[in-house]
Protein backbone atom coordinates (compact mmCIF):
# COMPACT_ATOMS: atom_id res chain seq x y z
CA UNK A 1 0.00 0.00 0.00
CA UNK A 2 1.12 3.53 -0.66
CA UNK A 3 1.25 6.00 1.88
CA UNK A 4 -0.77 9.09 0.14
CA UNK A 5 -1.22 12.80 1.78
CA UNK A 6 -4.22 13.34 3.24
CA UNK A 7 -6.10 16.66 4.54
CA UNK A 8 -9.38 16.08 6.36
CA UNK A 9 -11.26 19.09 6.85
CA UNK A 10 -13.05 18.90 10.35
CA UNK A 11 -11.79 17.59 13.78
CA UNK A 12 -15.15 16.02 14.86
CA UNK A 13 -16.52 12.99 15.81
CA UNK A 14 -16.08 11.54 12.59
CA UNK A 15 -13.10 14.19 10.91
CA UNK A 16 -10.71 13.57 14.27
CA UNK A 17 -11.75 9.89 13.99
CA UNK A 18 -11.03 9.77 10.44
CA UNK A 19 -7.64 11.52 10.51
CA UNK A 20 -6.06 9.24 13.39
CA UNK A 21 -7.47 5.99 12.08
CA UNK A 22 -5.79 6.44 8.62
CA UNK A 23 -2.42 8.23 10.11
CA UNK A 24 -2.62 4.43 12.27
CA UNK A 25 -2.67 2.78 8.54
CA UNK A 26 0.27 4.70 7.66
CA UNK A 27 -0.85 7.72 5.36
CA UNK A 28 0.48 11.25 6.69
CA UNK A 29 -2.58 12.98 7.47
CA UNK A 30 -2.94 16.52 7.95
CA UNK A 31 -6.86 17.89 10.32
CA UNK A 32 -7.64 21.59 9.67
CA UNK A 33 -10.53 23.08 12.06
CA UNK A 34 -11.35 26.68 12.65
CA UNK A 35 -10.92 26.05 16.79
CA UNK A 36 -7.95 27.10 17.39
CA UNK A 37 -8.34 26.12 21.19
CA UNK A 38 -9.23 23.07 19.85
CA UNK A 39 -6.63 23.08 17.67
CA UNK A 40 -3.92 23.71 20.34
CA UNK A 41 -5.45 20.86 22.70
CA UNK A 42 -4.91 18.19 19.65
CA UNK A 43 -1.93 19.26 19.01
CA UNK A 44 -0.57 18.35 22.42
CA UNK A 45 -2.55 15.09 22.12
CA UNK A 46 -5.31 15.91 24.58
CA UNK A 47 -9.12 14.42 22.98
CA UNK A 48 -12.12 15.93 24.31
CA UNK A 49 -14.55 13.57 22.52
CA UNK A 50 -15.14 10.51 24.59
CA UNK A 51 -14.16 7.43 22.61
CA UNK A 52 -12.37 4.81 22.92
CA UNK A 53 -9.04 4.03 21.44
CA UNK A 54 -9.28 7.98 19.87
CA UNK A 55 -7.06 9.42 22.55
CA UNK A 56 -4.04 6.29 21.78
CA UNK A 57 -4.26 7.15 17.71
CA UNK A 58 -4.11 10.50 18.17
CA UNK A 59 -0.54 10.77 20.11
CA UNK A 60 0.76 7.57 18.14
CA UNK A 61 0.17 9.72 15.06
CA UNK A 62 1.55 12.86 16.40
CA UNK A 63 4.84 11.01 17.77
CA UNK A 64 5.65 9.36 14.71
CA UNK A 65 4.54 12.66 12.62
CA UNK A 66 2.32 11.05 10.50
CA UNK A 67 -0.57 13.13 11.72
CA UNK A 68 -0.90 17.14 12.77
CA UNK A 69 -3.19 19.73 13.04
CA UNK A 70 -3.47 23.38 11.54
CA UNK A 71 -5.89 26.31 11.46
CA UNK A 72 -8.12 26.62 8.25
CA UNK A 73 -9.05 24.34 5.51
CA UNK A 74 -7.06 26.36 3.06
CA UNK A 75 -3.66 25.53 5.40
CA UNK A 76 -4.34 22.32 5.13
CA UNK A 77 -4.95 21.05 1.32
CA UNK A 78 -2.61 23.82 0.16
CA UNK A 79 1.36 23.07 -0.41
CA UNK A 80 3.66 23.09 -3.19
CA UNK A 81 4.45 20.35 -5.33
CA UNK A 82 4.38 16.81 -4.37
CA UNK A 83 3.74 18.42 -0.62
CA UNK A 84 -0.25 19.23 -1.40
CA UNK A 85 -2.97 16.97 -0.28
CA UNK A 86 -3.61 14.17 -3.16
CA UNK A 87 -7.07 13.43 -1.22
CA UNK A 88 -9.25 15.65 0.42
CA UNK A 89 -11.50 14.30 3.23
CA UNK A 90 -14.78 17.15 4.08
CA UNK A 91 -15.55 15.74 7.30
CA UNK A 92 -18.07 18.51 8.21
CA UNK A 93 -21.62 19.71 9.88
CA UNK A 94 -24.09 18.53 7.56
CA UNK A 95 -27.07 19.34 10.20
CA UNK A 96 -31.03 19.15 9.71
CA UNK A 97 -31.96 22.51 8.59
CA UNK A 98 -35.79 24.07 7.56
CA UNK A 99 -37.81 20.96 6.58
CA UNK A 100 -35.92 18.14 7.65
CA UNK A 101 -33.51 19.15 4.28
CA UNK A 102 -29.76 18.39 5.17
CA UNK A 103 -27.69 21.60 5.43
CA UNK A 104 -24.95 21.73 3.16
CA UNK A 105 -23.67 25.63 3.46
CA UNK A 106 -20.31 24.67 5.51
CA UNK A 107 -19.37 22.07 3.01
CA UNK A 108 -20.24 24.61 0.15
CA UNK A 109 -18.04 27.35 1.59
CA UNK A 110 -15.11 25.07 2.10
CA UNK A 111 -15.34 23.44 -1.01
CA UNK A 112 -15.55 27.54 -2.40
CA UNK A 113 -12.57 28.09 -0.37
CA UNK A 114 -9.56 25.18 -1.34
CA UNK A 115 -11.11 24.80 -5.31
CA UNK A 116 -8.13 26.79 -6.16
CA UNK A 117 -5.73 25.59 -4.19
CA UNK A 118 -6.04 21.76 -5.18
CA UNK A 119 -3.21 19.95 -6.98
CA UNK A 120 -4.08 18.20 -10.43
CA UNK A 121 -5.63 15.20 -10.02
CA UNK A 122 -6.67 15.77 -6.35
CA UNK A 123 -9.21 13.69 -5.35
CA UNK A 124 -12.12 15.39 -3.26
CA UNK A 125 -14.09 12.79 -0.95
CA UNK A 126 -17.23 13.43 1.07
CA UNK A 127 -17.51 11.42 3.98
CA UNK A 128 -20.13 13.15 5.58
CA UNK A 129 -23.57 12.02 5.29
CA UNK A 130 -25.23 14.17 2.51
CA UNK A 131 -28.44 14.04 0.10
CA UNK A 132 -27.98 12.31 -3.41
CA UNK A 133 -26.35 14.88 -5.39
CA UNK A 134 -24.25 16.24 -3.79
CA UNK A 135 -20.95 14.92 -5.50
CA UNK A 136 -22.45 16.41 -8.29
CA UNK A 137 -23.15 19.72 -7.00
CA UNK A 138 -19.69 20.01 -5.34
CA UNK A 139 -18.10 19.06 -8.68
CA UNK A 140 -19.98 22.00 -10.21
CA UNK A 141 -18.97 24.24 -7.37
CA UNK A 142 -15.38 23.53 -7.96
CA UNK A 143 -15.16 24.27 -11.68
CA UNK A 144 -12.43 21.93 -11.63
CA UNK A 145 -12.05 19.07 -14.43
CA UNK A 146 -8.98 17.66 -13.36
CA UNK A 147 -10.32 16.97 -9.56
CA UNK A 148 -12.48 13.98 -8.76
CA UNK A 149 -15.16 14.13 -6.19
CA UNK A 150 -15.88 10.90 -4.64
CA UNK A 151 -18.42 9.78 -1.95
CA UNK A 152 -17.66 7.80 0.93
CA UNK A 153 -20.01 7.24 3.28
CA UNK A 154 -18.87 6.90 7.29
CA UNK A 155 -20.54 3.62 9.59
CA UNK A 156 -19.03 4.59 12.42
CA UNK A 157 -21.13 4.36 15.81
CA UNK A 158 -20.32 6.44 19.01
CA UNK A 159 -18.76 4.82 21.51
CA UNK A 160 -17.04 1.93 18.97
CA UNK A 161 -15.70 4.26 16.16
CA UNK A 162 -12.03 3.26 16.40
CA UNK A 163 -13.09 -0.15 15.97
CA UNK A 164 -15.61 0.63 13.57
CA UNK A 165 -13.18 2.40 11.29
CA UNK A 166 -10.39 -0.08 11.62
CA UNK A 167 -12.45 -3.14 11.74
CA UNK A 168 -15.22 -2.02 8.82
CA UNK A 169 -18.49 -4.47 7.82
CA UNK A 170 -17.96 -3.04 4.59
CA UNK A 171 -16.28 0.48 2.52
CA UNK A 172 -18.70 2.12 0.45
CA UNK A 173 -16.77 4.38 -2.43
CA UNK A 174 -18.70 6.08 -4.98
CA UNK A 175 -17.73 8.05 -8.15
CA UNK A 176 -18.49 8.13 -12.24
CA UNK A 177 -14.64 8.18 -12.19
CA UNK A 178 -13.62 4.32 -11.80
CA UNK A 179 -10.07 5.65 -11.16
CA UNK A 180 -10.93 7.90 -8.27
CA UNK A 181 -12.94 5.55 -7.05
CA UNK A 182 -9.82 2.92 -6.75
CA UNK A 183 -7.78 5.36 -5.34
CA UNK A 184 -9.89 6.02 -2.46
CA UNK A 185 -10.66 2.38 -2.12
CA UNK A 186 -6.84 1.54 -1.72
CA UNK A 187 -7.02 3.86 1.03
CA UNK A 188 -8.25 1.09 3.46
CA UNK A 189 -6.25 -2.04 1.70
CA UNK A 190 -4.68 -3.01 4.93
CA UNK A 191 -8.18 -3.33 6.26
CA UNK A 192 -9.37 -5.99 4.18
CA UNK A 193 -12.85 -5.53 4.45
CA UNK A 194 -15.36 -5.82 1.80
CA UNK A 195 -15.84 -2.92 -0.60
CA UNK A 196 -18.49 -1.24 -2.76
CA UNK A 197 -17.26 0.27 -5.68
CA UNK A 198 -20.47 2.02 -7.43
CA UNK A 199 -21.54 5.38 -8.49
CA UNK A 200 -21.57 8.52 -6.73
CA UNK A 201 -25.56 8.92 -6.41
CA UNK A 202 -25.78 5.02 -4.95
CA UNK A 203 -22.89 5.51 -2.77
CA UNK A 204 -24.83 8.53 -1.22
CA UNK A 205 -28.11 6.54 -0.69
CA UNK A 206 -26.30 3.80 0.91
CA UNK A 207 -25.97 5.74 4.03
CA UNK A 208 -29.96 7.25 4.12
CA UNK A 209 -30.87 3.70 3.09
CA UNK A 210 -29.18 1.89 5.82
CA UNK A 211 -29.76 4.75 9.03
CA UNK A 212 -33.55 4.64 8.14
CA UNK A 213 -33.42 0.79 7.73
CA UNK A 214 -31.97 0.68 11.76
CA UNK A 215 -34.71 3.50 12.58
CA UNK A 216 -37.62 1.15 11.18
CA UNK A 217 -36.30 -1.56 13.18
CA UNK A 218 -36.06 0.21 16.69
CA UNK A 219 -39.72 1.84 16.07
CA UNK A 220 -40.67 -1.73 14.88
CA UNK A 221 -39.02 -3.21 18.27
CA UNK A 222 -40.93 -0.17 20.12
CA UNK A 223 -44.15 -1.11 18.81
CA UNK A 224 -43.81 -4.61 19.06
CA UNK A 225 -43.16 -4.07 23.16
CA UNK A 226 -46.34 -1.89 23.74
CA UNK A 227 -48.24 -4.75 21.54
CA UNK A 228 -46.25 -7.47 24.07
CA UNK A 229 -47.89 -4.96 27.05
CA UNK A 230 -51.30 -5.53 25.69
CA UNK A 231 -51.36 -9.22 25.15
CA UNK A 232 -49.74 -10.46 28.08
CA UNK A 233 -46.57 -11.32 26.21
CA UNK A 234 -42.86 -10.75 26.95
CA UNK A 235 -40.76 -8.79 24.50
CA UNK A 236 -37.14 -10.22 25.44
CA UNK A 237 -38.75 -13.84 25.06
CA UNK A 238 -40.00 -12.34 21.41
CA UNK A 239 -37.03 -10.49 20.13
CA UNK A 240 -34.67 -13.14 21.38
CA UNK A 241 -37.07 -15.91 19.13
CA UNK A 242 -36.64 -13.37 16.29
CA UNK A 243 -33.18 -12.59 16.54
CA UNK A 244 -32.13 -16.57 16.02
CA UNK A 245 -33.71 -15.72 12.59
CA UNK A 246 -30.21 -15.12 10.73
CA UNK A 247 -32.40 -12.62 8.16
CA UNK A 248 -33.25 -10.55 11.26
CA UNK A 249 -30.47 -10.93 13.83
CA UNK A 250 -29.93 -9.77 17.10
CA UNK A 251 -29.13 -6.02 16.94
CA UNK A 252 -31.64 -2.97 17.42
CA UNK A 253 -33.73 -4.92 18.92
CA UNK A 254 -34.34 -3.38 22.15
CA UNK A 255 -36.44 -1.23 23.17
CA UNK A 256 -35.96 1.89 24.41
CA UNK A 257 -37.58 5.34 25.17
CA UNK A 258 -37.21 6.21 21.39
CA UNK A 259 -33.98 6.53 18.96
CA UNK A 260 -31.93 9.49 19.06
CA UNK A 261 -28.42 11.07 18.26
CA UNK A 262 -26.30 12.75 16.33
CA UNK A 263 -27.54 10.46 12.68
CA UNK A 264 -30.84 9.06 12.55
CA UNK A 265 -33.14 11.90 13.31
CA UNK A 266 -31.32 13.88 10.92
CA UNK A 267 -30.65 11.30 8.62
CA UNK A 268 -34.87 9.86 7.97
CA UNK A 269 -36.03 13.63 8.12
CA UNK A 270 -33.10 14.05 5.49
CA UNK A 271 -34.56 11.09 3.28
CA UNK A 272 -38.31 12.27 3.38
CA UNK A 273 -36.75 15.25 1.52
CA UNK A 274 -34.92 13.11 -1.11
CA UNK A 275 -38.32 10.88 -1.42
CA UNK A 276 -40.30 14.19 -1.80
CA UNK A 277 -38.07 15.62 -4.43
CA UNK A 278 -38.58 12.72 -6.04
CA UNK A 279 -42.32 12.60 -6.13
CA UNK A 280 -41.91 9.46 -3.77
CA UNK A 281 -44.33 8.88 -0.89
CA UNK A 282 -41.98 7.21 1.22
CA UNK A 283 -44.82 6.16 4.23
CA UNK A 284 -43.15 3.48 5.57
CA UNK A 285 -40.47 6.13 6.65
CA UNK A 286 -43.10 8.35 8.33
CA UNK A 287 -44.87 6.10 10.05
CA UNK A 288 -41.22 5.07 11.33
CA UNK A 289 -40.54 8.66 12.77
CA UNK A 290 -44.44 9.45 14.24
CA UNK A 291 -43.80 5.63 16.02
CA UNK A 292 -40.67 7.31 17.60
CA UNK A 293 -42.21 10.99 18.24
CA UNK A 294 -45.12 8.89 19.74
CA UNK A 295 -42.48 6.28 21.83
CA UNK A 296 -41.71 9.56 23.95
CA UNK A 297 -44.92 10.31 24.80
CA UNK A 298 -45.95 6.73 25.72
CA UNK A 299 -42.98 6.62 28.33
CA UNK A 300 -44.28 9.85 30.59
CA UNK A 301 -47.87 7.82 30.45
CA UNK A 302 -45.71 5.17 31.91
CA UNK A 303 -44.38 7.09 34.01
CA UNK A 304 -47.40 8.76 34.99
CA UNK A 305 -49.08 5.17 35.91
CA UNK A 306 -45.91 4.55 38.09
CA UNK A 307 -46.26 7.16 39.86
CA UNK A 308 -49.86 7.91 41.14
CA UNK A 309 -51.61 4.54 39.72
CA UNK A 310 -53.42 6.81 36.63
CA UNK A 311 -52.19 7.12 33.22
CA UNK A 312 -53.02 10.36 33.26
CA UNK A 313 -52.40 11.41 36.72
CA UNK A 314 -50.65 14.99 37.78
CA UNK A 315 -46.64 15.03 37.62
CA UNK A 316 -47.23 18.49 39.33
CA UNK A 317 -44.34 18.86 41.95
CA UNK A 318 -43.20 15.55 41.29
CA UNK A 319 -39.72 14.80 41.79
CA UNK A 320 -37.87 12.61 39.54
CA UNK A 321 -34.60 10.78 39.30
CA UNK A 322 -33.26 10.64 35.67
CA UNK A 323 -30.65 8.08 35.33
CA UNK A 324 -28.76 8.94 32.09
CA UNK A 325 -28.92 11.77 29.77
CA UNK A 326 -26.83 10.81 27.01
CA UNK A 327 -28.45 9.30 23.99
CA UNK A 328 -26.84 6.35 24.53
CA UNK A 329 -24.29 4.29 26.83
CA UNK A 330 -20.30 4.45 25.92
CA UNK A 331 -20.90 8.92 24.58
CA UNK A 332 -20.89 12.23 26.17
CA UNK A 333 -23.03 13.21 23.02
CA UNK A 334 -26.28 15.04 23.48
CA UNK A 335 -27.40 15.76 20.08
CA UNK A 336 -31.31 14.60 20.20
CA UNK A 337 -30.89 12.34 22.92
CA UNK A 338 -34.49 10.47 23.77
CA UNK A 339 -33.34 11.06 27.48
CA UNK A 340 -33.80 14.64 27.40
CA UNK A 341 -36.45 14.47 25.09
CA UNK A 342 -38.19 12.20 27.75
CA UNK A 343 -37.44 14.90 30.23
CA UNK A 344 -38.98 18.09 28.59
CA UNK A 345 -42.18 16.31 28.00
CA UNK A 346 -41.88 15.59 31.95
CA UNK A 347 -40.70 18.95 32.63
CA UNK A 348 -43.43 20.42 30.35
CA UNK A 349 -46.09 18.11 32.95
CA UNK A 350 -44.38 19.75 35.97
CA UNK A 351 -42.07 17.25 37.17
CA UNK A 352 -39.07 18.74 39.15
CA UNK A 353 -36.51 16.84 37.56
CA UNK A 354 -32.90 15.81 38.85
CA UNK A 355 -30.37 13.67 36.74
CA UNK A 356 -27.21 11.96 36.79
CA UNK A 357 -24.93 10.29 34.20
CA UNK A 358 -21.36 9.18 34.12
CA UNK A 359 -20.40 10.82 31.02
CA UNK A 360 -21.39 14.52 32.71
CA UNK A 361 -20.71 16.46 35.85
CA UNK A 362 -22.02 19.30 37.40
CA UNK A 363 -20.05 21.56 35.56
CA UNK A 364 -22.52 20.19 32.77
CA UNK A 365 -25.57 22.19 34.09
CA UNK A 366 -24.79 25.29 31.85
CA UNK A 367 -25.45 23.32 28.86
CA UNK A 368 -28.48 24.98 27.17
CA UNK A 369 -29.80 21.34 26.24
CA UNK A 370 -30.39 20.50 30.12
CA UNK A 371 -31.61 23.26 31.01
CA UNK A 372 -34.66 22.73 33.62
CA UNK A 373 -32.69 19.66 35.16
CA UNK A 374 -30.72 19.51 38.36
CA UNK A 375 -27.29 18.03 37.39
CA UNK A 376 -26.14 15.98 40.50
CA UNK A 377 -22.27 13.61 40.31
CA UNK A 378 -23.88 10.94 42.41
CA UNK A 379 -27.24 8.46 41.55
CA UNK A 380 -27.99 8.35 44.50
CA UNK A 381 -28.69 11.89 44.92
CA UNK A 382 -30.55 11.55 41.98
CA UNK A 383 -32.59 9.14 43.88
CA UNK A 384 -32.98 11.12 46.92
CA UNK A 385 -36.53 12.06 47.60
CA UNK A 386 -37.61 11.14 44.50
CA UNK A 387 -41.49 10.05 43.67
CA UNK A 388 -39.82 7.41 41.07
CA UNK A 389 -36.50 7.10 39.03
CA UNK A 390 -36.22 6.55 35.73
CA UNK A 391 -33.91 4.73 33.71
CA UNK A 392 -33.08 6.43 30.33
CA UNK A 393 -29.85 5.59 28.96
CA UNK A 394 -28.44 2.15 28.80
CA UNK A 395 -24.83 2.35 31.37
CA UNK A 396 -23.90 -1.21 32.22
CA UNK A 397 -22.64 0.95 35.60
CA UNK A 398 -26.68 1.38 36.78
CA UNK A 399 -27.01 -2.37 37.24
CA UNK A 400 -24.77 -2.54 39.96
CA UNK A 401 -25.77 0.50 41.98
CA UNK A 402 -27.50 -0.59 45.21
CA UNK A 403 -30.96 -0.13 45.20
CA UNK A 404 -32.05 -0.82 48.59
CA UNK A 405 -30.40 1.77 49.72
CA UNK A 406 -31.77 3.78 46.67
CA UNK A 407 -34.69 2.22 48.25
CA UNK A 408 -34.26 3.67 51.42
CA UNK A 409 -33.85 7.38 49.89
CA UNK A 410 -36.22 7.66 47.46
CA UNK A 411 -39.91 9.27 48.41
CA UNK A 412 -41.50 6.32 46.28
CA UNK A 413 -39.48 2.89 45.39
CA UNK A 414 -40.66 2.94 42.04
CA UNK A 415 -37.90 2.70 39.09
CA UNK A 416 -39.51 3.00 35.43
CA UNK A 417 -36.70 1.25 32.94
CA UNK A 418 -37.05 2.83 29.73
CA UNK A 419 -34.26 0.33 28.72
CA UNK A 420 -34.62 -2.96 30.16
CA UNK A 421 -31.54 -2.79 31.76
CA UNK A 422 -31.82 -4.26 34.85
CA UNK A 423 -32.83 -7.07 37.29
CA UNK A 424 -36.17 -6.73 38.13
CA UNK A 425 -35.95 -10.17 40.35
CA UNK A 426 -32.66 -8.02 42.24
CA UNK A 427 -35.49 -4.94 42.27
CA UNK A 428 -37.60 -7.04 43.32
CA UNK A 429 -36.12 -7.86 46.49
CA UNK A 430 -34.95 -4.79 47.36
CA UNK A 431 -38.30 -3.57 47.74
CA UNK A 432 -38.08 -1.84 44.28
CA UNK A 433 -41.24 -2.05 41.96
CA UNK A 434 -39.65 -2.46 38.47
CA UNK A 435 -41.36 -1.48 35.43
CA UNK A 436 -39.95 -2.40 31.78
CA UNK A 437 -41.31 -2.39 28.26
CA UNK A 438 -43.11 -4.95 26.68
CA UNK A 439 -42.49 -6.92 30.34
CA UNK A 440 -44.53 -8.73 32.05
CA UNK A 441 -45.05 -7.29 35.44
CA UNK A 442 -43.73 -8.16 38.68
CA UNK A 443 -45.20 -7.58 42.01
CA UNK A 444 -43.49 -5.91 44.60
CA UNK A 445 -41.92 -7.62 47.98
CA UNK A 446 -40.93 -6.37 51.31
CA UNK A 447 -37.34 -6.13 51.37
CA UNK A 448 -35.06 -8.68 53.06
CA UNK A 449 -33.22 -7.81 56.22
Amino acid sequence: MFARRIAVVGTGYVGLTTGACLASLGHRVVCADVDAAKLERLSRGEVDILEPGLAELVAEGLAAGRLRFVQGATAAVSGSGDDAAEVVFLCLPTPMGVGGVADLSTVERVVDEIRHLLRPGAVIVNKSTVPVGTALRTSELLERDDVAVVSNPEFLREGSAVQDFLTPDRIVVGCDQQDAAERVAALYARLGAPTVLTDAASAELVKYAANCFLAMKLSYVNAMAELCERLGADISDVTEGMGYDRRIGQSFLQPGPGWGGSCLPKDTHAMLQVADGADFEFRLLRATIDTNTRQRQRIVDKVRLAVTGKRAGSLSRRRLGLLGLTFKAGTDDLRDSPALAVAALLRQAGAELVGYDPALHEDAASRPELAGITIVDDPYLAAKDADAVIVLTEWPEFRTLEWAKIAEAVRNPVVVDTRNLLDAEALNRAGVQWTGLGRKPRRRVAATA
